[in-house]
């Protein structure tokens, strides 16, 4: 089929520009973690007149972004793979297992879509006080974990729905049990639904600035968004550090996001296949 040039040429013309709009900001702020604090005022929008890596040195030990990258990583890794882990789980006995409270159990998770968690901050709050846990990275952990699992049992129930039974019938003639069919039959085919889950809750929980600013008081306990707040003065800001550290902060996501957004990609459309 022949294409239409004036429509190719719109066509990428409209691509070339989304890419402008978005990738602009990330841009600049890369280019303006190599400023000063005033050639940011001065020349916001021009390249730096020179390239020095002080304003990371200085956010890597002075204000103590390692601490808080290490906090990121230690909270973003354990909620993860909790949620990765039970909710599979949770969604593979849902959608197999046939109990007259599975219904029920479905609507429980269900409820977590409807009701948002910030709505109950304060029983939330005087819940983890009477447990010992504010000012802990268990806390946010417990809390990112129940606020992801819903989503993620609603998306592994429906995956699960989908892969044959037959599979795992034969598996139960080999000899495997119940745990065995899950992990070495159902485990390696569920990566598209494994990889929206994780990239999903990993976003979400790295980038969270909410739930550590009610949780954390300690600054080394703070996570890379509430160790950020620290560079904001009452009369006066260190945007070049800021910039720095937030260059620092999103270059995870990015580096990820180029590794796995083919990835990303590919199990979106299997999920929409299958």
């Amino acid at each position: 089929m022949k294409t239409n040039p004036l429509l190719q040429t719109i066509k990428y013309t409209v691509l070339a520009l989304f890419t402008f709009v978005f990738g602009y900001p990330i841009f600049l702020m890369i280019v303006s973690s190599f400023k000063e604090n005033a050639e940011i005022f001065t020349n916001p929008l021009s390249l730096p007149t020179s390239f020095n890596l002080d304003n990371y040195i200085e956010v890597w030990e002075v204000v103590n972004f390692s601490n808080y990258i290490v906090n990121s990583i230690i909270v973003s890794a354990s909620a993860v793979f909790i949620v990765l882990f039970v909710s599979s789980l949770a969604g593979y006995y849902l959608s197999r297992y046939k109990f007259k409270w599975n219904p029920y159990l479905l609507a429980f998770f269900m409820i977590g879509l409807m009701l948002p968690m910030k709505l109950a901050v304060i029983p939330l709050y005087m819940t983890m006080l009477k447990l010992g846990l504010v000012d802990t990275l268990f806390a946010l952990i417990f809390i990112y974990v129940a606020g992801g699992i819903p989503f993620a049992v609603f998306l592994f129930y429906g995956f699960f729905r989908t892969v044959p039974r037959a599979l795992e019938d034969s598996a139960r003639l080999d000899g495997c049990n119940d745990f065995q069919v899950y992990y070495r039959i159902v485990l390696p085919i569920m990566k598209p639904a494994i990889s929206i889950v994780g990239i999903v809750n990993l976003i979400n929980v790295w980038n969270d600035f909410f739930y550590p600013l009610i949780f954390i008081r300690t600054d080394s306990l703070s996570t890379i968004p509430l160790g950020m707040l620290t560079l904001f003065g009452e009369y006066d800001t260190q945007w070049n550090l800021l910039f720095a550290g937030l260059t620092l902060s999103s270059l995870p996501m990015i580096i990820a996001f180029l590794f796995a957004s083919r990835q990303f990609m590919d199990s979106l459309t299997e999920g929409a296949v299958k």
